[in-house]
């Protein structure tokens, strides 16, 4: 694998982590939102990643595959005088797990943190290199 290769990994993986925390801050956006009219209320949203190949050399990178959709039951809290309460008094609410999330949250963002930190060194020891050629 050439030098070149890592900013294209690290590239690949710091793109995947920001549509991670994208999708963190949605969730987590939508954490005490009720039903809306449709009756249905947010649904947590995770990122799904896969392997793929960078160019024409054997490097791997990553990249989002897809976002799917909770299957966990939503919350239900009694709640009568809520206009969005159902006839038994209960309001649904979003499935979101605010700790799930903002785990989720830390670790993109030093996944973000250390893909930056290799390209920065990667591209120190270019520097180095060229120096040395001098």
């Amino acid at each position: 694998m050439s030098m070149f290769s890592i900013f294209n990994v690290s590239g690949s993986a710091i793109s995947s982590q920001s549509q991670r925390l994208n999708v963190v801050a949605s969730n987590l956006a939508n954490v005490d939102a009720v039903a809306g009219p449709d009756g249905q209320a947010y649904k947590a949203r995770q990122v799904v990643f896969e392997t793929t190949l960078m160019g024409a050399e054997s490097a791997a990178g990553v990249r989002v595959s897809g976002i799917t959709e909770s299957n966990e039951p939503f919350k239900r809290v009694h709640n009568p005088s809520h206009p969005a309460a159902d006839e038994a008094g209960y309001v649904t609410q979003s499935n979101v797990n605010p700790v799930e999330e903002m785990v989720n949250m830390i670790s993109a963002s030093r996944s973000y943190q250390n893909n930056v930190e290799v390209m920065n060194t990667a591209k120190s020891l270019l520097l180095k290199t060229l120096q040395m050629g001098q």
